[in-house]
């Protein structure tokens, strides 16, 4: 499939896990994808490897919690391509404990990577596509953002905020035929999860035995999930919340 072909795609937190799995299929897909992430070295490595297959992927390395960098970033991109198609809003991070295990740097650094900067990143793109008669906006939320995990409350808060904010999002502007849309997703295989299953002595296999379809999502699957909703497939889908989740009503 090209239904991204020669479109300008920009993936957040984009150099590893989901967000790799998010950049490689919009590049097969014919996209120019735009990976930012925090981490320059993963986001550089990734964008060779994704030109050496035949792709087209630049980097940027972007401080997703200050407004400058962003509207910074965003204006430099905007002097070398005449639109912005999609915007993937994919950066997360999960800092884990219930209420009095937390400490206050952690909730607001959880919200700063979480939910703010899909509020700058938004502003910042969004009169460029209402400008080009319209985008695409898919945001990562989470299953646990619907449905809250017990020692979670700073991510599972801010996950359900960026359900909240994708619904107000899509209401608000629908009439400029930008469509905006979120996944929430379960446990996913990522470096990440498995690192936290290490430390935490469960297995894989604990975790897939929670999920009635027998097994954990793989990032090409949530990937794929999201390459859909910002496709041309999905012209009237805008304000959904998809639950990627293998029938694991709670976490």
């Amino acid at each position: 499939m090209n239904r991204f072909q020669d479109k300008t795609v920009i993936v957040t937190g984009g150099a590893g896990g989901i967000g790799e799995a998010i950049c490689r299929r919009f590049a097969n897909e014919g996209a120019h994808v735009w990976i930012v992430d925090s981490n320059a070295e993963l986001a550089q490595s990734l964008a060779q490897d994704i030109n050496q297959q035949g792709g087209h992927a630049a980097w940027r390395e972007v401080n997703l919690a200050s407004a400058a960098d962003i509207f910074s970033f965003i204006s430099e991109l905007k002097s070398q391509t005449e639109r912005i198609d999609v915007l993937i809003n994919n950066a997360g991070i999960n800092r884990r404990g219930a209420l009095l295990e937390l400490s206050e740097q952690d909730w607001q650094t959880t919200f700063s990577v979480n939910l703010d900067a899909l509020f700058h990143m938004c502003r910042a793109v969004l009169p460029h596509m209402i400008a080009q008669g319209g985008g695409a906006i898919v945001n990562t939320a989470s299953q646990w953002g619907l449905h809250p995990a017990p020692g979670h409350i700073a991510y599972n808060t801010s996950k359900a905020a960026v359900a909240a904010f994708t619904l107000n999002l899509a209401r608000d502007y629908a009439p400029d035929k930008v469509r905006v849309n979120a996944v929430c997703p379960g446990e996913v295989r990522t470096p990440m999860l498995e690192s936290n299953l290490a430390r935490s002595g469960r297995s894989l296999d604990d975790l897939n035995a929670l999920v009635p379809f027998g097994r954990i999502g793989e990032p090409a699957e949530i990937a794929a999930a999201i390459a859909f909703l910002a496709s041309d497939e999905a012209p009237y889908l805008c304000g959904s919340l998809l639950e990627i989740t293998g029938a694991q009503a709670v976490a």
